[in-house]
């Protein structure tokens, strides 16, 4: 496998580029990079910036194509501490870091700020195909490029020495019609099960069906796991499966720099504080996946920030200032007036 064949020559242009976040700014502020308008990332990026408003600080969420746009972005982008990313991101860059050295410039400095929840590799084909070995020769969508889809779905293939006819790079949401009509024969999604694409997507489950992955080799690199039977409405039977951990990342900022660098440790320190400490609410009032966030389940090789562990002590102290309540303007006269006739005639 080509040591960076299929992360494109966008990333590749990314990656000699990567010598460090910007430091230079107009303007401090903070962002986290999370995924599309309609995926778990940016409803998980919403809830981290909704517990920083509570402090009276305000956390950008941007869009993006997934995991490997994110890796880039806090590795290069000013005013972005934050990127959700799939472990496997994490795991291909150190795995070959040693002998590609864009590579190894792009993960100096990147930690990891927590581990967050588990997402499904999903395969879904037509019936006749019963295995990841059966997509030999066939047409198999793997996700628009520099999407976490199309990373796993990458290496899937690779690392299981299976060359489909085709590998069609296609959002999962573009890939289901083109599965039913027939103009391919497979496609991947990894998102946390149950996702809204297969559960309403209206699969005749005589003609398609989740395809078991069950590959000895991938077991060695991702986690197995189980989709319940019923899952979705085409699916029957349990499906045995992998998954990936989606991580949330940042950068080792010195907090005895320039001002950049110490205004970005001190956001790192003070989001970390507010998941440690608020991580109750967020299971009760956020997404559904932060009930399956274990904090402590680190992925092996990579370390936490620093910045982070500095916003994890117990002496830690935040700034949290609760933004003041806006004053209801006064009302007017010809208001006042309405409303006393409306009582007078209709009561209050």
């Amino acid at each position: 496998m080509g040591k960076t064949r299929w992360l494109g020559p966008a990333l590749g242009a990314m990656l000699v580029l990567a010598m460090g976040p910007a430091a230079a700014q107009e303007e401090f502020g903070k962002a986290v990079m999370t995924g599309g308008a309609t995926g778990t990332y940016i409803q998980i990026g919403r809830d981290l910036a909704g517990v920083m408003a509570e402090c009276g600080q305000t956390l950008d969420v941007v869009e993006s194509a997934g995991s490997l746009e994110n890796f880039m972005a806090v590795r290069t982008r000013g005013n972005t501490q934050f990127g959700i990313v799939q472990n496997d991101v994490l795991e291909y860059l150190k795995t070959y870091s040693a002998d590609d050295p864009a590579v190894a410039r792009a993960i100096q400095g990147v930690r990891i700020a927590f581990p967050l929840y588990d997402e499904e590799v999903h395969l879904v084909a037509r019936s006749d195909i019963d295995s990841v070995a059966d997509l030999a020769g066939k047409r198999v969508a793997i996700g628009v490029e520099n999407s976490g889809t199309f990373l796993t779905a990458s290496l899937v293939l690779d690392l299981t020495g299976t060359q489909p006819a085709e590998r069609r790079k296609i959002a999962p949401a573009d890939a289901l019609p083109a599965l039913k009509s027939g103009e391919i024969d497979a496609l991947f999604y990894v998102a946390g099960a149950p996702t809204a694409l297969f559960a309403e997507g209206d699969i005749d489950g005589e003609q398609f069906h989740l395809v078991p992955i069950t590959d000895k080799t991938l077991q060695t690199v991702y986690d197995a796991v189980t989709i319940p039977a019923n899952t979705y409405p085409f699916q029957p039977e349990e499906v045995s499966g992998i998954a990936v951990k989606a991580l949330l990342m940042t950068f080792e900022y010195n907090p005895q720099g320039n001002s950049y660098q110490r205004q970005s440790c001190k956001a790192v320190s003070d989001l970390s504080h507010l998941i440690l400490t608020r991580l109750p609410q967020l299971q009760e009032g956020g997404h559904p996946k932060w009930k399956n966030v274990d904090l402590q389940d680190i992925p092996a090789g990579w370390d936490i920030g620093g910045c982070v562990n500095a916003g994890l002590q117990p002496d830690y102290q935040l700034e949290c200032t609760r933004p003041a309540a806006s004053a209801a303007p006064e009302e007017s006269e010809a208001n006042r007036a309405y409303r006393q006739y409306i009582c007078s005639t209709l009561g209050c």
